[in-house]
């Protein structure tokens, strides 16, 4: 266990972490990159100002030009730099967004002060899960939690090696709202009769708990204590992972993280079971061993429909191939302890290995049964062999499938040209080049595209473009979370 680390230090890394996705969104959404022969290079921001960074695929260093000199930019002013342009680029105020950063960076420094002191898990599945400091490379305020205090949201964060006991409530029968299997529930502890036992999140408890005094005090609504084992969160945050009994959870949390509320909204409840099952037959039809894990049913309570839902997900033991070990692909692209891909004595192999796991599931799920997975690097688990070779890929979360005729052709296919490629295949072949320099891992992403006779294929590989999300913008102006904007980013995969 790494000893407490300085304060001073921990602010600087903070800085550091949190200043990396924030200058890939003002890099990429609203900067013109400038000819620039060093290792830093030189953007126009929308005013005419001069920035530079050193170039890599997480930028530090921000400076900007400035009485013939080049200053220094501290994580603060970066925040106000990004506020100043983007006010002057689309004539909005931003909202809440500056103080999100802000939050962002301060959770960053609180989970690297609770890490120091934390064991991690000695499973490597749960290691990944929990090792995202960084997370989403390209968000503005990718560890922002809401902007409450720490000591509300700590003891539940990932980052820190957190693991907790669930709250059981009691619903009365005749206020219980569910769809699908919820069978697993009613395992995890023992309801008074005219009950139902519905688990629940602590700290969504502690959000919208006087929301429920009503419903506690004219009994339709019970506690009933804890559960005799810990769950882990995932990378998620709200959704938890309860080893002994093999089950994710998938909760209602009322906290902003990245570009959403992340409850567990009403309508996306109600076609659960349509796009669940979609997914679900499509795997069935693949071939293995590629997994869906399906998010079964949910459970909630008719007066607090949303507040207190809770979505049951398959455990891995049934999903997974015999001796394999799931890894988050997140976790493999940001880099943790015993991290196969750093490892990796031969990353073409390892690469190729990687590809044929991920990329032809995803592509037949689109082309032969009409559903876009959100295959995107949280929503990707890879299982490596007992040499770290990828052998398995299980995708997830049924709640961000788009189906076919529901979304058109060429809308699904951006979408997931964007979750695939742009924010899974590249960010994993920038982890591999940067363990191996010198490697190219776009020829073999290219020739495994090419294997696959989708109509739309050849143009993915002819376009100059890839459509990379506008988060930075999305959130400036205030955009529904789920209201995809793309803009079009260099496409490594083209003229090779």
């Amino acid at each position: 266990m790494d000893p407490t680390p300085p304060t001073d230090a921990v602010g600087r890394r903070a800085d550091a972490y949190a200043a990396a996705p924030l200058l890939n969104c003002l890099l990429r959404e609203v900067a013109e990159p400038l000819p620039d022969p060093g290792d830093r290079r030189v953007h126009r921001l929308p005013s005419g100002r001069l920035l530079r960074v050193r170039a890599g695929r997480r930028p530090t260093d921000p400076e900007v030009r400035a009485a013939g000199g080049w200053h220094r930019v501290g994580h603060t002013e970066l925040v106000k730099l990004v506020a100043e342009e983007l006010r002057r680029h689309t004539g909005l105020p931003g909202g809440d967004l500056p103080a999100e950063m802000v939050d962002s960076r301060d959770a960053v420094a609180a989970l690297l002060t609770a890490r120091a002191r934390a064991t991690p898990p000695a499973d490597p599945y749960l290691l990944s899960e929990q090792s995202l400091i960084t997370g989403h490379p390209c968000h503005p305020a990718p560890k922002a939690r809401g902007g409450g205090p720490v000591a509300s949201w700590l003891p539940y964060a990932p980052e820190a090696h957190a693991r907790f006991p669930l709250v059981l409530l009691g619903v009365r029968e005749d206020q219980v709202a569910e769809e699908g299997d919820t069978g697993a529930l009613d395992a995890l502890g023992t309801a008074p009769p005219g009950y139902r036992l519905l688990p629940a999140h602590p700290w969504q408890l502690d959000l919208v708990g006087r929301e429920l005094a009503e419903a506690f005090a004219d009994g339709r609504l019970l506690r009933l204590g804890e559960t005799a084992f810990d769950a882990w969160p995932t990378a998620a945050v709200r959704t938890v992972y309860a080893p002994r009994r093999d089950l994710f959870l998938k909760f209602s949390l009322d906290v902003r993280i990245t570009n959403d509320i992340r409850r567990l909204w009403r309508h996306d409840l109600r076609r659960l079971r349509r796009t669940d099952t979609a997914a679900e037959h499509a795997f069935t039809a693949l071939a293995p061993p590629a997994a869906w894990l399906s998010d079964r049913g949910y459970r909630t309570a008719a007066f607090a429909f949303e507040e207190l839902a809770v979505l049951v997900r398959d455990g891995l033991r049934e999903r997974l191939l015999p001796g394999a070990t799931p890894l988050l692909a997140a976790a493999l692209a940001e880099g943790f302890d015993g991290s196969p891909l750093a490892g990796a004595a031969d990353p073409a192999a390892w690469w190729a290995a990687y590809l044929r796991q991920v990329v032809p599931p995803a592509l037949a799920a689109f082309d032969e049964h009409g559903v876009v997975l959100e295959a995107h690097l949280q929503n990707t688990l890879v299982a490596v062999d007992a040499a770290g070779t990828p052998v398995q890929a299980l995708f997830r979360d049924a709640e961000g499938v788009k189906l076919l005729p529901d979304v058109s052709r060429a809308a699904g296919w951006e979408r997931l040209v964007y979750c695939l490629v742009v924010n899974h295949l590249a960010e994993i072949a920038a982890a591999l080049g940067a363990h191996h320099p010198g490697f190219d891992p776009w020829p073999a992403a290219r020739d495994e595209l090419a294997r696959h006779p989708l109509p739309e294929v050849p143009a993915l590989l002819a376009s100059p473009t890839l459509p990379g999300k506008t988060n930075l913008l999305l959130r400036w102006t205030g955009a529904d979370g789920a209201d995809a904007r793309y803009l079009p980013l260099p496409n490594p995969l083209a003229g090779r």
